[in-house]
């Protein structure tokens, strides 16, 4: 029998921590709970404590560097899509007020639509990605057998 650890939901308290939130979405993809937060530590200090505008201001140069970090997961498209990912999270405080506004706008339609716009609005997040963010930001989802539906 696996040991599963399954991380204590909790609302961030700004716009970086949804960005954390969302990159942990992007980077557990294929990996298990426990290299990932085994490596997290790392993760913040590489991605800036995940302060969306300094992530948002990230190049090339700094993806050459987190690709050659081997405290973090090396996936260059996973790290890409981070920093691409708070640029949209920089749109959407501006069309909002704050990303957290966003989450709220967006806070009572069905899962299944919250679901979709989170997949079609960012990047390596997929439908169980979409669960990954939501669940631990605090956010209502389905039960895990439902949450495809």
């Amino acid at each position: 029998m696996y040991d599963y650890y399954i991380p204590t939901p909790k609302r961030p308290k700004d716009d970086n921590g949804y960005l954390e939130a969302l990159a942990q979405s992007v980077f557990q993809a294929g990996f298990s709970w426990e290299v990932v937060r085994n490596k997290w530590p790392h993760f913040r200090k590489a991605f800036h404590n995940f302060n969306v505008q300094k992530v948002a201001k990230m190049g090339a140069r700094d993806v050459l560097r987190l690709l050659a970090d081997p405290g973090i997961i090396r996936n260059g498209a996973k790290i890409r899509g981070t920093i691409e990912n708070a640029r949209i999270i920089q749109g959407l405080q501006k069309e909002h007020g704050s990303f957290a506004a966003f989450i709220r706008s967006i806070r009572k339609l069905p899962y299944a639509k919250r679901r979709a716009i989170l997949v079609k609005t960012f990047r390596w997040i997929g439908p169980t990605g979409a669960f990954h963010f939501f669940y631990i930001v605090g956010e209502d989802v389905p039960e895990w057998e439902e949450r495809r539906r």
